[in-house]
């Protein structure tokens, strides 16, 4: 999709971010999309988007779309995720991106060893990995929160995870936008 629209080219010109998210190829901005959420209808759906004014139409166009989630989207979009304290496996930038959001969790073994017996009891109670929007979260509030979480039913369960993958795809759209902006990505 290209930017022909004069007023949509003239505004994002002053965010190089969002007029590169515009100007690229479909199955790119797809690719790139999964990596920010792997339900493909989620991807869709803010790709049909295009273009886009600024970020804040593109955030909101993002909200739209992780409020839209069914539960089989979650599902997908969770086998996009590593378990907290793991590599992500979704190529260059999922793993970059990953890393980043993961950081506060490579502290102590004893927190380390909580975590990963807190990530079978999720798995074991819910059926699927735990997930935290992770970015600035240390390893203890990590592992406070998923032993909470471990209490919800499953209802609560998948409306905390669903907003937990909102989270996520805001972050990580901002930092495609940034990447596009400054060149950083091909």
């Amino acid at each position: 999709m290209t930017t022909d629209n004069p007023r949509v080219a003239a505004v994002t010109a002053d965010d190089p971010g969002v007029a590169a998210f515009n100007s690229r190829p479909a199955d790119t901005v797809l690719a790139e999309l999964t990596v920010c959420n792997a339900a493909p209808g989620w991807a869709a759906a803010v790709e049909r988007g295009r273009p886009y004014a600024d970020r804040a139409a593109l955030t909101a166009a993002v909200e739209a779309a992780s409020d839209a989630l069914t539960a089989q989207d979650v599902r997908v979009a969770l086998d996009g995720h590593p378990r907290i304290g793991q590599r992500a496996a979704t190529g260059e930038a999922g793993a970059r991106w990953s890393q980043t959001e993961q950081s506060g969790v490579r502290r102590e073994e004893s927190t380390l060893a909580a975590l990963e017996q807190g990530n079978r009891d999720y798995d074991e109670r819910f059926g699927h990995i735990y997930l935290v929007c992770a970015t600035g979260l240390d390893a203890g509030q990590m592992l406070a929160d998923l032993r909470t979480r471990l209490g919800n039913d499953d209802d609560t369960e998948q409306r905390v995870v669903a907003g937990e993958l909102a989270k996520i795809a805001q972050l990580r759209i901002g930092m495609l936008l940034d990447e596009l902006a400054t060149g950083t990505r091909a």
